[in-house]
């Protein structure tokens, strides 16, 4: 199955918001723990981690 350039494309998008997702999930208020647990959940899942961490995830003001 070839998906062609539209499959690295959204690859490359995921990946991009995962990245950001880890930055902001690094500068967020939230323990070390509830962090790591977070980050794996963004690695391990990729595109699932991201919409949960979206939805879910860890809020306030940057350090």
């Amino acid at each position: 199955m070839n998906m062609g350039t539209g499959g690295g494309l959204l690859g490359l998008l995921i990946l991009i918001g995962d990245i950001w997702a880890i930055i902001n999930i690094l500068q967020s208020r939230s323990e070390m723990g509830m962090k790591l647990l977070w980050i794996l959940l963004v690695v391990l899942l990729p595109l699932l981690g991201l919409i949960i961490w979206f939805v879910a995830g860890p809020r306030g003001s940057r350090a």
